[in-house]
C-alpha cells in the first residue's frame, strides 16, 4: 500500500511538471506570434508573395502565346 501512494504522488507530481512546462511554452509561443514586429514582417512576406505570383502568371501567359 505504501508503494501505491508513492506511485500516485510521483504521477501527480510529473503531471504538474508537464502542465507547468506546457503552460510556459504556450505563453511564450503566443507572445512570439503576437509580436508587432513579426506582424509587419508577415505583411512584407504577403506582398512579396503577391509579386512572385504576378511574375509567375505573367511568364505563364508569355509561354502560352
Amino acid at each position: 500500500m505504501l508503494s501505491t501512494d508513492t506511485k500516485k504522488t510521483a504521477i501527480f507530481r510529473n503531471y504538474l511538471i508537464i502542465m507547468g512546462t506546457l503552460a510556459t511554452l504556450i505563453t511564450g509561443l503566443g507572445g512570439l506570434f503576437e509580436n508587432p514586429d513579426r506582424l509587419g514582417q508577415q505583411d512584407r512576406l504577403d506582398n512579396y508573395g503577391r509579386f512572385v505570383s504576378g511574375v509567375v502568371v505573367n511568364q505563364a501567359r508569355r509561354i502560352r502565346r
